[in-house]
């Protein structure tokens, strides 16, 4: 049954401020926390216009104990969880920074949701971190849990908490193990994905750069096909880890190619050495989704990344 209430942390981030325009057109009440560290409030202005009857902003920290009174005040239906530290680099120079807030933050969201009774927890967990170095391309569900950054340990341990709180204290949850989300709202200057940070770059004309020769590909899935996937895994899907992606590995050279003639960037990349430990390929088999959440992506890339262009072009006006 779908929800009446809602909270979404991390909700003034790329992902989450697009679910939340979702979750209001679908008629749910929602309830926004972010600490604002890397959210924007001026991704939630569409939110904010539809006014506060159904709307809410609180700045709020996950890993503070005043995060558990207001979820205990709110009594939500179901808790989508987006706040993360993301910055794979960051991880790796402070893996304490990093666990403190994607492990002990993820159980704060979990305890204050047991303590309210919230029915559910949907978990933004990392596809692209999860597998790690493996064979099988795309990569299923099935696949062992092999992160190579502290970041993907940090979010891996996650599943196993939402494991044993579904088991112990009958919490449900579904996991979204999601590829390489883009589109309209990641921050190019933030630790964003090469498809905003290109795509800003070859609107001002400057140059690109790429690590390594470009060969290296990515499973680049749309934000509203993946905001798709958290809506309908409010009701479906209970206990389950589930891909979300298109299935598709494209070389980071081909989306330089696809996002210059979108762009009319006639410059050459400026092709520097790869990144220590940086994987070669990485794409996710989405079958289970389709089986268990009736989803399935249907935004091409090239109508994706026309999209996040004309987002960047009117953002820059």
């Amino acid at each position: 049954m779908r929800p009446h209430s809602a909270i979404v942390t991390g909700g003034a981030g790329f992902i989450g401020s697009n679910l939340v325009d979702r979750l209001l057109l679908e008629g749910i009440e929602v309830d926004v926390v972010d600490d604002l560290t890397t959210g924007s409030l001026s991704n939630l202005a569409n939110a904010r216009s539809q006014g506060q009857t159904r709307f809410g902003f609180h700045k709020l920290d996950i890993t503070d104990v005043a995060f558990e009174e207001f979820v205990a005040k709110r009594r939500p239906e179901v808790i989508y969880h987006l706040a993360a530290q993301i910055d794979v680099r960051r991880s790796q120079i402070d893996p304490v920074f990093d666990a403190m807030l994607n492990v002990v933050g993820s159980v704060r969201v979990l305890e204050a949701a047991r303590k309210a009774g919230v029915s559910k927890v949907v978990y933004a967990a990392s596809g692209g971190t999860l597998y790690g170095a493996t064979a099988v391309i795309p990569t299923p569900e099935t696949e062992p849990h092999r992160p190579l950054s502290h970041y993907g340990v940090s979010k891996a341990s996650v599943l196993n908490y939402l494991a044993t709180y579904r088991e112990l204290y009958d919490l449900e949850f579904t996991a979204l193990a999601l590829a390489n989300v883009y589109g309209p709202r990641q921050d190019p200057h933030g630790e964003a994905g090469v498809v905003s940070i290109f795509s800003e770059l070859m609107l001002k004309g400057e140059e690109c750069v790429i690590f390594g020769d470009g060969k290296q590909s990515r499973d680049f899935v749309f934000v509203d096909d993946v905001v798709d996937a958290f809506f309908r895994a409010a009701d479906q899907a209970g206990g389950m880890v589930i891909n979300i992606g298109t299935g598709r590995a494209e070389t980071v050279e081909y989306l330089f190619s696809q996002l210059a003639q979108i762009c009319g960037y006639t410059l050459e990349p400026n092709f520097r050495p790869a990144r220590a430990g940086e994987l070669l390929v990485s794409s996710l088999l989405v079958d289970k989704a389709k089986l268990f959440l009736g989803w399935e992506p249907w935004t091409s890339l090239s109508e994706g990344l026309a999209l996040t262009v004309d987002w960047l072009r009117s953002s820059q006006q």
